[in-house]
């Protein structure tokens, strides 16, 4: 047992008992008359005490006068710190300053009076939260670890504290001390070791080494082997078990720190768990910890999880699962009264986290415009449950924390303080147990950020629900906390730890599949999947009805919203999302802000997933009644049964009811819902949360629930814009509202709105598009929207420039515009769209300037704006411009322009002809060959565009430009550039844009092809490319290049004729070898074009290509024969340039090549024996008689079928 340390007498007392020495008794007795006003002016005084009673060099004290003196100092210092913090305390340099005096003046043989020096040094850096100079940390370190080894045991628990008040955010500065703290035989490894008998100690020790843990911005964090040893230290606590001679409290903030440690080492060290037994371990015991002291449940749990897909090891203690459901079924019916009380004091708030976020992102306020639309029939003022238990609501966002110092190092200096008053040990115990749950589930989310998605799913089932089977209980899970855990800030952290799990699991999931009724012997593992996704949705639903706590309730909701956008719902049984939409319907009424914005954002989820189902198409045209009726009922009504789902809706193509354009009598509810939410003041107040929002709170909604319901309104405009198309100018006059507001983040959203809605009319009318004339929105209404927005606030939206992101979305909106609607706007409409366009592409700002330039490059392909060479040109000089920017992003976009540029100059080229050459600047065409060349050196984003550029401008070329001395050296760079590009390593998209490029030059019958120097390295560059390239796109377009000049003199020389020829032979016969599997899907399109090569070549051959043709052809007979038969057979086909190629054609492509060989064969009179024509003739043969007999087999079996 440890001696009395601290035994502050009453100050009259001391004045009696002690008698200081005639020069200090009158300021001793003025300071205690007169107490100081600040207590930084009372450190200052203690620090000139404590200088006082340094030993003079000649008059020495006697050494227990002063022993007795600095008692007495220390516990009046030990005393006062005690207290609340004052608003204004000491500077940390007094703090610091009287620390290393108060050290100096005790020796290491006078134990107590260490034990006391430690105490101030816990008790003062914690309670003012000082961070001590690295000067002053060495020497109070260097302090405490011989005390450590030189003190008594009993003296080590105040050691240890003030070691880890000293190392708390200072671990980059503690290097020196860490091989005495945390080497082989470290003081800090021995004192947490399982073998130490002191609880205490121990836990003080692992406080000591979580703190060490920390880390420091921009400062190096632990070595690789001290934070090993730290983790296997905080592993193996986590891993103990709890002994009789324990208290429970103690114990709890053992785990506590460990966890503590583990969570700083996953975030601050940025540690990668990559060994399984290391995940397994350290997610075993989080799991353990989850489920600490939880009420009515106890589990014991393996050593390590390992990654199965099938459920994992976890097993009930039998004596206490009678009492665990019994508990169970008390707690869910006793949660809401539990609920009420305030949070206990001292229960753990993890740092950092604010579990009621929603929308607090855009929390702007804004003067809003009234739009007379068709309201919403909902009562916002009401919770549609009508639960008395929502009124202890704490309103999200509230900060309780210091940016530096986390709640669990204020909860108290000594760790050891508690009040009592609300139910004595019983329920101090039980938050000291939640702080471990919570604890425990913040560590895990730290430790899903570590561990790869695909690594952390395969322990999907120890975490996530599964349905229990027949006779089985179901395993726990971090559901069994979301429904059964006392503290809602618990369940809340239970939710985030799931939604972490559940984000960007689409891939993991898509697996999932239980349309088909599963009836064999095994379960595969894709219903396993869909078992676990349609529990998780019957619990989180669960939940949602349980669940008073309104920042619990927002977590539940926030996390259905995760696993909406995640879950597979088109291979599996419908009804899931029903479900989910009727009973989230009435929480968009509730009176929490926050809970109201995450119903939006699952509403959100729910209509943006991107296969369009049946089932959401008839869930948003439900009445408007369904669910948000004045009832508050919270079953809405059900108009269809889930075998409904699947019957096929009128497909987009089918005429409707109401014409296109026109408002129906009924429009759909949530749009009607976002509408109201975003333009319509609310008709009373929803909540006390809306102080957070105390601009609007007397007249509209709440900022974050107007923005959210503006995301949605975009995302149902561009996930079901047939449905939206019915209001597409009422649409177009809310984002015109938008826009006219002050708030920028309205405005923002406004605009994003906008190009959502010119987006879905881009969509209808693609070439490509199924979408029939008749159901498209008509082009006049397209141009009333866009005369509305350009007489509106669009022009000066996109000259906002205080606010640099409005800009970039206006201008993306601006480009989201019809061609052909654009071409029937006012002419001056025109000009202000293309002026604003080409002032925004000076912008300083690199977000603006990048989205102007990418509008000009869509502009440039407009039909009545392309043939206009002042407009050409002025959008090239932009471009140019843009093009030599500093920022990446702004030279990416402008060589994509770039790109569209000279893809007019070539559609000009052949529809205007010579007129257009002659009236477009040759310098500026010069210009732009120049700037493509440089842009091609440029990094991929750029480059790849960049070499799309050169390759029309090259097409473009007249015999003149060719001749031009200025132009001649800028097409040998050109040139250079290109082909070294072909040959480069850079990604499979530059090269084939580059091969491509080649091909467009190839096309020019200006350039000297076949007899320049650069003929032969383009032609090796692509037979190269042909034969080795590992994707097989780069390869089909490599051949195509090759197959393009349409004369024999173009292909150079007969060597170099033959060498494209045997490149493309041994081409054909690796046009299977693919390391990629994702590669072999192309191999049919490569073989097709590689014949389609071939035969071009021999139909151009000359007599002197015919030996070494058929030297090629002796060497692989047989391969050549079944590959052009395969590529015969294939009939038709569509290659990869997107052009049909019927049977015929290949046929009588083949036949044309075999008579232009016959024919130099005859010339040649025997000088040769080459029979080439004679060998495609067996093969056309082979393919005519292939195909009489499959003529025939089909009318065979036809006949066998009906005898038999």
């Amino acid at each position: 047992m440890r001696p009395l340390l601290l035994l502050p007498p009453a100050p009259e007392v001391l004045r009696v008992a002690i008698a200081p020495p005639a020069g200090r008794r009158k300021m001793a007795a003025a300071v205690a008359e007169e107490p100081e006003p600040e207590l930084g002016g009372s450190v200052r005084r203690y620090l000139a005490r404590l200088g006082a009673l340094r030993p003079g060099p000649g008059a020495e004290r006697p050494d227990s006068s002063r022993r007795t003196e600095l008692h007495l100092l220390f516990d009046q210092l030990i005393s006062e710190s005690c207290g609340t913090a004052p608003a204004a305390g000491p500077s940390p340099q007094d703090v610091c300053a009287l620390l290393v005096q108060a050290c100096q003046l005790v020796h290491l043989d006078q134990e107590h009076l260490v034990s006391k020096v430690c105490q101030l040094i816990h008790h003062l850096l914690n309670r003012f939260q000082v961070l001590v100079d690295e000067q002053n940390l060495n020497f109070l370190l260097s302090y405490c670890i011989s005390a450590l080894k030189q003190c008594s045991s009993w003296t080590h628990v105040e050691i240890v504290q003030a070691l880890a008040a000293l190392v708390y955010n200072n671990g980059p500065k503690c290097q020196k001390h860490l091989p005495d703290l945390l080497g082989k035989a470290g003081l800090l490894v021995q004192l947490s070791d399982a073998a130490q008998p002191d609880m205490e100690l121990r836990r003080a020790a692992v406080r000591s080494m979580a703190n060490l843990c920390l880390s420091v911005p921009e400062q190096p964090y632990l070595d690789e082997s001290y934070r090993s040893v730290c983790f296997e230290t905080f592993l193996n606590v986590l891993q103990s078990s709890k002994t009789s001679d324990v208290d429970d409290i103690t114990f709890c903030m053992l785990l506590q720190n460990a966890l503590k440690g583990i969570q700083s080492l996953l975030n601050g060290g940025k540690m990668k768990l990559m060994q399984t037994d290391q995940i397994g371990s350290l997610l075993a015991v989080l799991k353990k910890c989850m489920f600490h002291g939880l009420p009515g449940l106890s589990i014991e749990m393996p050593a390590a999880l390992y990654p199965v897909p099938l459920p994992q090891y976890d097993k009930r203690l039998p004596a206490k699962q009678e009492q665990s459901e019994s508990a169970t079924f008390k707690q869910t019916g006793n949660r809401r009264k539990k609920s009420k009380g305030k949070q206990k004091k001292g229960e753990f708030v993890e740092e950092g986290r604010d579990l009621g976020d929603a929308g607090n992102e855009s929390a702007l306020g804004a003067d809003m415009m009234k739009l007379h639309f068709e309201n919403v029939q909902k009562n916002p003022g009401s919770d549609p449950r009508s639960r008395a238990s929502d009124v202890a609501n704490v309103p999200a966002g509230k900060d309780h924390l210091s940016s530096r110092y986390p709640s669990w190092k204020r909860i108290s200096s000594s760790e050891s303080e508690y009040s009592d008053a609300e139910g004595g040990i019983q329920s101090k115990v039980r938050s000291y147990q939640a702080n471990v749950r919570q604890g425990a589930l913040a560590c895990f989310l730290s430790a899903i950020k570590s561990i790869e998605k695909r690594v952390l799913y395969g322990y999907w089932s120890a975490f996530v629900p599964d349905a229990p089977g027949i006779g089985s209980p179901q395993s726990v899970s971090l559901m069994t906390i979301a429904l059964k855990d006392p503290s809602p800030k618990t369940r809340a952290c239970a939710l985030q730890v799931l939604s972490a799990i559940l984000e960007g699991s689409k891939q993991f999931l898509s697996v999932a599949e239980d349309v088909n009724d599963h009836k064999r012997a095994f379960t595969p593992f894709s219903v396993t999947i869909a078992s676990s996704i349609r529990e998780l949705h019957r619990c989180l639903l669960l939940a949602l009805v349980a669940e008073s706590s309104s920042q619990t309730l927002t977590q539940i909701v926030k996390c259905l919203a995760n696993l909406v956008s995640n879950a597979p719902y088109s291979r599996l049984k419908p009804g899931l999302l029903t479900r989910v939409w009727n009973q989230i319907k009435p929480y968009i009424c509730h009176k929490d802000v926050n809970v109201r914005v995450s119903s939006l954002t699952l509403l959100g989820a729910i209509v943006s997933i991107q296969v369009p189902l049946p089932e959401v198409q008839l869930l948003l045209q439900q009445p408007s009644s369904s669910g948000l009726s004045h009832s508050g009922s919270t079953t809405p009504h059900r108009s269809n049964s889930s075998e409904q789902w699947r019957k096929p809706l009128p497909s987009e193509g089918e005429p409707g009811d109401t014409p296109a354009g026109c408002t129906s009598p009924e429009p759909c509810w949530l749009l009607r819902l976002c509408v109201s939410i975003i333009v319509l003041p609310r008709e009373d107040s929803c909540s006390d949360s809306d102080a957070n929002f105390p601009l609007f709170s007397s007249v509209y909604e709440p900022c974050p629930l107007r923005l959210e319901a503006l995301q949605v309104l975009a995302l149902l405009v561009k996930g079901h814009f047939p449905m939206a198309q019915s209001y597409f100018l009422e649409l177009g006059e809310v984002a015109c509202r938008c826009m006219e507001e002050m708030d920028p983040s309205v405005q923002l959203h406004g605009a994003k709105l906008l190009e959502e809605l010119g987006t879905g009319v881009l969509q209808q009318y693609k070439p490509d598009s199924a979408i029939s004339p008749d159901q498209r929105v008509p082009v006049s209404t397209v141009v009333t929207f866009w005369t509305m927005m350009l007489n509106g606030p669009l022009p000066g939206t996109l000259q906002s420039s205080p606010h640099p992101t409005l800009q970039t979305s206006a201008c993306d909106a601006l480009s989201s515009i019809l061609p052909e609607a654009f071409s029937r706007l006012k002419n001056d409409q025109q000009i202000l769209c293309v002026t604003l366009l080409l002032g925004l592409n000076h912008s300083e700002n690199p977000l603006v300037k990048a989205a102007a330039a990418r509008a000009l490059g869509v502009y440039i392909l407009f039909s009545c704006l392309r043939q206009d060479v002042m407009f050409v040109a002025d959008t090239a000089n932009a471009i140019l411009d843009s093009l030599h920017d500093k920022s990446p992003n702004v030279r990416a976009k402008a060589a994509w322009s770039l790109g569209n540029l000279t893809d007019t100059l070539i559609i000009n080229m052949e529809t205007m002809g010579q007129s257009f050459h002659e009236e477009f600047s040759d310098l500026l065409l010069l210009k732009m060959l120049r700037s493509a060349t440089e842009a091609s050196k440029d990094r991929d984003k750029v480059k790849s565009n960049a070499v799309r550029a050169l390759g029309n401008v090259l097409h473009f070329l007249q015999p003149y430009h060719i001749a031009n001395p200025r132009f001649r050296e800028a097409i040998e760079e050109s040139l250079q550039a290109l082909i070294s590009t072909v040959q480069s390593e850079a990604t499979m998209k530059v090269r084939w844009n580059a091969c491509y490029a080649l091909g467009n030059v190839f096309k020019n019958p200006a350039l000297p092809l076949g007899e320049a120097p650069w003929t032969a390295q383009a032609y090796s560059a692509l037979s190269s490319v042909v034969k080795s390239c590992k994707n097989f796109k780069v390869r089909i377009k490599s051949a195509m290049a090759l197959s393009v000049p349409s004369r024999r003199e173009c292909y150079g020389s007969t060597e170099q004729f033959c060498h494209i020829w045997s490149a493309l032979v041994v081409a054909l016969q690796k046009s299977e070898d693919t390391e990629d599997f994702l590669e072999f899907k192309y191999s049919a399109s490569l073989r097709t074009q590689i014949c389609q090569a071939l035969l071009h070549l021999l139909s151009l051959a000359k007599s002197t290509d015919l030996p070494l043709i058929w030297e090629t052809i002796t060497e692989n007979r047989d391969a050549i024969k079944s590959y052009v038969l395969q590529y015969l057979k294939s009939g038709a086909e569509e290659n990869e340039a997107g052009t049909h190629t019927d049977l015929g054609e290949r046929e009588g492509v083949l036949r044309g090549a075999i008579e232009h060989l016959g024919g130099l064969e005859k010339q040649l009179q025997g000088k040769a024996r080459v029979r080439v024509s004679v060998y495609l003739q067996d093969i056309l043969t082979n393919h005519a008689s292939a195909a009489e007999l499959r003529g025939l087999e089909t009318p065979l079996l036809v006949t066998n079928s009906l005898h038999f």
